[in-house]
């Protein structure tokens, strides 16, 4: 009778070494908000809905401007009277602030609803970091489209009708100036998508800020109301848009460039907010 061999335990063979930790070729350094600004640029130019949103709002700009000097220009200038024709871009510009506003809450309000929060901030833990980046990509790209729009469509119209001459500043304010307060208006948009979380209902409250203040004031027929309806109409987007072109509906409230600089302080603040409430919950 044969002992069976006794198992023997797996040794390491001695010259096979400790193993070591993977390095990566790629060399590391800390994120910019270089990198964040290339990150959202890449995401906002691949994304459809800013091809549409866009294209949409420089679609409205161009028709309704150059439909509006068409027509005046078939009926004989009625109604300039000599005004400078910058103003009729006003509406155009009105309706076109609506894609605008639309892509502000998609810019951020679309990484919530798919999830890409999660991967945006693991890759970049600084949230401030994170909203500067998509603030600095979303209003560079809103004034660039704007602008160039609006300055089209000014041109086209002055070429089409017999206007009074427009001053620099009125063209300053009703190209750069029509761009930069778009812009902040998006900027105003991306800081209520950062804080509600949730598309739709950003846009909702964003639609009501442009139009409830209008709608409000057409309510309030007691004459105790008088000074809530006179500080509504002033104090509303399309009025403060009209200021800029220099046509207001009422003679005091807002004037020159005072509508651009009330929409940047109202933007920064929110997106300060948005800042503060991102820095203290959970993804």
């Amino acid at each position: 009778m044969t002992t069976p061999a006794t198992p023997r335990a797996h040794q390491q063979a001695p010259d096979a070494g400790l193993l070591g930790s993977y390095e990566s070729p790629i060399p590391i350094r800390p994120a910019t908000l270089g990198d964040a600004v290339a990150s959202e640029w890449t995401k906002i130019r691949s994304v459809r809905a800013t091809i549409w949103t866009l294209g949409v709002m420089v679609a409205l700009m161009l028709t309704i401007g150059l439909g509006t000097a068409l027509l005046l220009a078939v009926d004989g200038n009625s109604g300039l009277s000599g005004e400078p024709v910058l103003a009729l871009g006003f509406f155009g510009v009105l309706l076109g602030s609506i894609c605008v506003i639309t892509l502000g809450v998609l810019t951020i309000g679309s990484e919530y609803s798919t999830g890409m929060i999660r991967t945006t901030l693991t890759a970049c833990p600084s949230r401030g970091r994170v909203l500067a980046a998509k603030a600095i990509v979303f209003s560079s790209l809103a004034f660039a489209v704007t602008t160039v729009t609006a300055t089209v469509v000014a041109g086209l119209q002055n070429l089409i009708l017999d206007g009074a001459a427009a001053s620099a500043d009125d063209w300053l304010r009703g190209t750069v100036g029509i761009g930069l307060y778009i812009a902040a208006l998006g900027l105003l948009s991306l800081g209520i998508g950062a804080i509600v979380r949730h598309s739709a209902g950003a846009i909702t409250i964003m639609i009501g800020v442009v139009l409830l203040p209008l709608v409000l004031a057409l309510f309030m027929f007691a004459d105790s109301l008088r000074g809530v309806q006179r500080f509504l109409i002033e104090y509303s987007i399309p009025n403060q848009i009209g200021a800029l072109y220099g046509t207001t509906m009422t003679e005091s409230g807002p004037s020159g460039w005072e509508p651009l600089l009330l929409m940047l302080v109202l933007a920064a603040a929110v997106l300060g907010g948005a800042v503060a409430i991102l820095n203290r919950r959970d993804v």
